[in-house]
């Protein structure tokens, strides 16, 4: 019975006091326990629904987007329950909101932003987990989280990349699947002056369609395309359709077509030119 009056006397111990208004540490300890209640029940909640979005590669962007709306509903409901074991009545919350809005003023604009920024493009959808997306910095790779704050995008060379929210909404953004996941490249290459045209052509598209990123068939087979003289060479572009999974590798995909090409122009003695420049002397 001691033990319980103690407790009892803890949990009325006073931390704060401001006028009319005390806070008992079974107040704030109450408040405590809401929050991580609700973080934990947001987390296993969320990771109940993630298992269907791994099952389900093609509602995986959706599934995300409801697990980040949940959480955040979740965490505001804990707030409100929160606030008011700590007595905290609507009258007073304007006022908190009010200091906030202070600070806000002072230094947390650019967090708030971000934050508004996150939700603006979790309900748009022009940015979707697993797009390719490349921003006007020149950055460029796979969105692989959406945050409160930032956004992170893995590159390549599996280098993560924080984005604030901000820049997606305020700068040129570059979505390379937003719409569908097969995209088309192009790949300039050049021969020597008085190469056979017809010859290269049907070298490069025997050479592009054996490459497994290619595509062929409704109106998606590769093309060849001269595009100009250059100082020292035919100039063509190779454009081809690639698979959805090889969009995401840019740099690899450029390199394997490029290497069937010379391995082509090597077996046709097909001569790839370099710079020439013609010196005349004159002699006085």
């Amino acid at each position: 019975m001691n033990y319980l009056q103690s407790f009892q006397n803890a949990l009325a111990f006073n931390v704060l006091s401001i006028g009319d208004y005390t806070l008992h540490l079974g107040m704030l300890l109450a408040a405590l326990l809401t929050m991580l209640a609700a973080y934990w029940f947001s987390r296993i909640l969320r990771k109940s629904i993630g298992r269907y979005g791994a099952s389900s590669q093609e509602h995986q962007a959706q599934i995300y987007t409801i697990n980040r709306i949940i959480h955040y509903i979740i965490l505001l409901v804990a707030f409100l329950i929160g606030s008011s074991f700590l007595g905290l009545s609507f009258d007073k919350l304007a006022i908190v909101i009010g200091a906030l809005g202070v600070g806000i003023g002072f230094g947390l604009q650019n967090v708030v932003n971000n934050f508004v920024c996150g939700i603006i493009i979790l309900f748009d959808r022009s940015i979707k987990i697993g797009d390719f997306i490349e921003l006007e910095s020149g950055t460029f790779g796979e969105v692989k989280e959406i945050n409160i704050r930032s956004t992170m995008i893995r590159t390549g060379e599996n280098v993560d990349i924080l984005v604030p929210n901000s820049e997606f909404i305020n700068g040129r953004v570059t979505n390379w699947t937003l719409e569908e996941d097969v995209r088309r490249f192009r790949i300039p290459f050049s021969v020597a002056y008085g190469t056979d045209k017809e010859l290269v052509k049907r070298c490069v598209l025997d050479a592009a369609l054996t490459i497994d990123h290619t595509l062929s068939g409704q109106n998606r087979d590769p093309q060849v395309l001269m595009t100009g003289f250059g100082d020292s060479s035919l100039d063509f572009a190779l454009l081809v359709w690639v698979k959805a999974q090889s969009v995401k590798r840019p740099a690899l995909l450029t390199s394997d077509y490029l290497w069937a090409l010379d391995d082509v122009f090597r077996e046709f003695n097909i001569e790839v030119p370099f710079p020439q420049r013609d010196v005349h002397i004159k002699h006085k």
